[in-house]
């Protein structure tokens, strides 16, 4: 099996894989079912055994069910695991209502997430976007509070502009930027990422094959229940023009013996030793080939190929990645 490096999460922070478990699908979230909790327990200690110690989680993943997950998965190996929670997030019976950013909210939020992980200490935390509905200088602040206070060790922000990077960097160090990142959707290359490097902050890359476009399985149309079609990259020829688009890394993959999501993993990895693909997996089964996608090498000629066969802006539509 691969060995999966470690890197330095941004200039001054810890050592963590190169390669980060998603907890999130083993909860539900959108109101689905639950995947079988003891195959996820033994996939995040599967990860832990192979050298994969950042695990990502949110207190908003099943109402709480996602971290009890993690917190019966790490019981007695807490020092194998880095924890990274996300907050802030409100949601009821499924629907997503809004974020509750107020200091005496996050305060409230990781009394209960230290709760149910099983923990002294969150590694990682991190308000799970800016919807400038609460001053950055206040949410900031309370974290960094929290770090004096032992509950925290190290600060993160998600799904932010490079303004707001910039502005939370000056409240308090932040550690690790957590976003969305792909072949599909590189609209952060402009000034997020440039903003991160230069701060030395590390990047979080989550949605590498952008909510399953580039894993070369989907088909148009799609089912009319597939959750897919709430999302305009999905719909009617916005769909057929991208899926054609994924032709390419489909014959790439083919000629290089990897299915596309592992090449979609893999670009992602090359784009920086600063850079964490973030892989979201419910089942032992995907641990191996996700793995493997890290030790991928591109030639010069097949990145080019891909860099300009996926331009900013060649894929129609949009996701998650513009709630």
């Amino acid at each position: 099996m691969t060995t999966i490096q470690k890197i330095n999460l941004g200039k001054n922070g810890p050592l963590v894989s190169k390669l980060g478990l998603g907890c999130m699908r083993m909860s539900s979230i959108w109101g689905g079912s639950t995947p079988d909790e003891t195959e996820s327990i033994a996939t995040i200690q599967m990860a832990l055994d192979s050298g994969i110690n950042f695990l990502n989680t949110g207190d908003f993943y099943g109402a709480g069910h996602n971290e009890m997950l993690v917190g019966k998965a790490i019981k007695g190996r807490r020092d194998d695991a880095f924890i990274s929670v996300k907050f802030g997030a409100i949601f009821y019976n499924g629907q997503w209502l809004g974020m509750d950013l107020r200091p005496i909210a996050i305060k409230n939020f990781i009394n209960y997430s230290l709760t149910r992980l099983g923990i002294e200490t969150i590694d990682l935390y991190q308000p799970s976007r800016m919807d400038n509905s609460v001053p950055v200088e206040d949410i900031i602040g309370t974290v960094a509070d929290l770090i004096k206070e032992g509950k925290v060790r190290y600060l993160g922000v998600s799904e932010i502009t490079a303004d707001q990077l910039r502005k939370a960097n000056s409240i308090h160090p932040v550690t690790a930027l957590e976003i969305g990142y792909s072949l599909a959707d590189r609209q952060i290359e402009s000034d997020l990422l440039p903003t991160a490097k230069e701060l030395g902050i590390g990047v979080v890359a989550f949605a590498n094959t952008a909510e399953g476009l580039l894993t070369g399985e989907l088909k148009a149309p799609l089912p009319a229940n597939d959750y897919h079609t709430h999302f305009s990259r999905f719909q009617g020829e916005n769909l057929i023009r991208n899926l054609e688009k994924v032709d390419v890394l489909k014959q790439l993959a083919q000629e290089k013996g990897y299915t596309p999501t592992q090449l979609a993993i893999a670009w992602v990895n090359a784009q920086g030793d600063h850079i964490m693909p973030l892989v979201s997996m419910s089942r032992r089964s995907r641990l191996p080939e996700n793995m493997q996608a890290m030790a991928i090498e591109f030639t010069a000629d097949e990145m080019n190929t891909l860099t300009t066969h996926f331009a900013p802006g060649a894929i129609l539509g949009g996701t998650y990645l513009q709630r």
